[in-house]
């Protein structure tokens, strides 16, 4: 059977099966070493600068530090991933960002061991600005030679799909929207009377026979196998046959892999398993995501300290009843948890301030008081729940806390929408700062809000909770009167 009409390319050079030493695993080698590289330089160069040619032992151990450090942070930025190496503005701005938090690191470091003296302050400034330039300079050659050899046909993985039926046609489906490096050659199927020709406009080329004869011909990086788990017989005689093929075989699983894409595959006793759901904060994301929280969290409360104190003042002389209100809300892994707000109602309509659950506030609501009504406008109210990020119960970035009689409606009407308590419940959030704050008028608007708090917790990062506060600061403080 001759393949090569049907092929998305033309030039021959591309129809010839080719060994691919040059992969994205070698190039994060690769940018690793630049990065270090130019650590060192910079270094060097601003040192024989302003300091001259002598070198001493305190010099090079604290420029090999500042190597260590880089690598570290750039690869918890996110730098050395695969997927985003050539996303430019995601690389200048992580590099510039975590480059900027290892100098302040070897600044802080310099002071507490009282070695910083030592450094002129020239030298200091040069080897940041240096480091600085050379850094984004490696990014932009990398994205610039990233594309130059997609442009001629490297660093791009070659699929095809084995199986054409349901499962087969939904994965075709997906890889239509990966990105730039992913080029998708066509399908093979036996069952050729049962298939249709063409899979969402990819062909379908053949049987897994032909399939063996066209890899030996044509350059094929990976096959995917799609057929549900339960056709195992069809699998393993698929399985045995692509076995010979100098290429990556990969099986996706049917319900399990629409749950679970790019998730991976871990072994538990040998045995492969796929990823479903992984625990949204871990390891160092988890010692990230506390460490941030504490510490803004306390420098929040050491600078509104005073305006806490006269908000109390006010709160206790302007109306009778307690100082703060204390809401029972459902925080990480669905507990029970107390958040603490400075109150804003009367207090006959509060509950006396203790695990109260009354109905939301609406606009010109008359349980509200004067003094309530300015600070709910600046969410000034909110400010004791400062406390509750000390205590652990909560974050600075992270859904919202539902009242108890919305969490167990809304449980009901929106699917996964329990999935919100797989992190802390925060201060604010990525929904609030996207308009979705305040009173809930309908059930589109709740949807809504917990697409934007899963889309949080899946893409979580330092940045990313960075970016939700500063967006807070700008637009999120004031509310409409409610």
């Amino acid at each position: 059977m001759d393949f090569a009409f049907r092929l998305p390319w033309r030039r021959d050079r591309a129809s010839r099966p080719r060994p691919e030493s040059l992969t994205p695993a070698v190039i994060v080698g690769l940018l690793r070493l630049a990065d270090a590289a130019t650590v060192l330089a910079a270094g060097g160069i601003a040192h024989l600068l302003v300091g001259g040619a002598a070198v001493d032992a305190l010099s090079v151990t604290m420029l090999l530090l500042a190597v260590l450090l880089t690598l570290n942070l750039f690869q918890l930025a996110g730098l050395y991933n695969c997927d985003r190496l050539d996303a430019r503005d995601f690389q200048l701005t992580r590099s510039a960002l975590a480059w900027t938090l290892s100098a302040m690191l070897l600044v802080s470091l310099g002071y507490a061991t009282a070695t910083l003296e030592t450094v002129p302050r020239a030298e200091a400034g040069l080897f940041y600005a240096f480091g600085l330039g050379g850094l984004g300079a490696v990014r932009l050659l990398l994205g610039f030679g990233i594309r130059r050899l997609r442009r001629a046909g490297r660093l791009i993985c070659n699929l095809v799909v084995v199986g054409a039926g349901e499962h087969g046609q939904r994965l075709v489906r997906h890889l239509r929207r990966a990105g730039e490096g992913i080029r998708l050659i066509g399908l093979f199927d036996d069952r050729r009377d049962r298939v249709p020709d063409y899979v969402a406009g990819y062909p379908v080329l053949g049987t897994v026979d032909d399939l063996v004869a066209f890899a030996r011909r044509h350059p094929i990086d990976q096959v995917i196998v799609a057929l549900p788990w339960g056709a195992e017989a069809r699998i393993r005689d698929w399985l045995e046959k692509l076995a010979q093929l100098p290429v990556d075989v990969r099986l996706c699983p049917d319900l399990a892999g629409h749950y679970a894409q790019q998730r991976g595959v871990s072994h538990v006793a040998g045995v492969p398993l796929v990823h479903v759901f992984d625990r949204p904060l871990a390891g160092w994301n988890a010692l990230v995501k506390l460490l941030e929280d504490r510490l803004l969290a306390a420098l929040v409360v050491v600078a509104t300290g005073p305006l806490m104190l006269a908000i109390a003042l006010a709160v206790k002389l302007t109306s009778r009843g307690p100082v703060f209100y204390r809401q029972l809300r459902y925080g990480f892994n669905n507990e029970p948890i107390e958040i603490l707000k400075f109150r804003t109602m009367y207090v006959e309509c509060c509950d006396d301030g203790v695990r109260g659950e009354v109905p939301q506030a609406r606009p010109a609501d008359p349980r509200v008081t004067p003094l309530g009504r300015i600070l709910r406008r600046f969410s000034l109210d909110e400010l004791p729940q400062f406390f509750n990020v000390l205590r652990g119960e909560m974050s600075i970035v992270g859904p919202r806390p539902h009242a108890v009689a919305h969490n167990r409606l809304y449980a009901e009407l929106i699917g996964g929408y329990l999935a919100r308590h797989r992190v802390k419940p925060g201060i604010t959030g990525w929904a609030q700062v996207n308009g979705l704050r305040g009173e809930i008028r309908s059930l589109e608007m709740m949807r809504r809000r917990v697409e934007y708090d899963l889309y949080y917790i899946e893409n979580w990062s330092l940045l990313f909770d960075l970016r939700i506060i500063f967006r807070t600061i700008l637009v999120g403080f004031y509310a409409p009167e409610g």
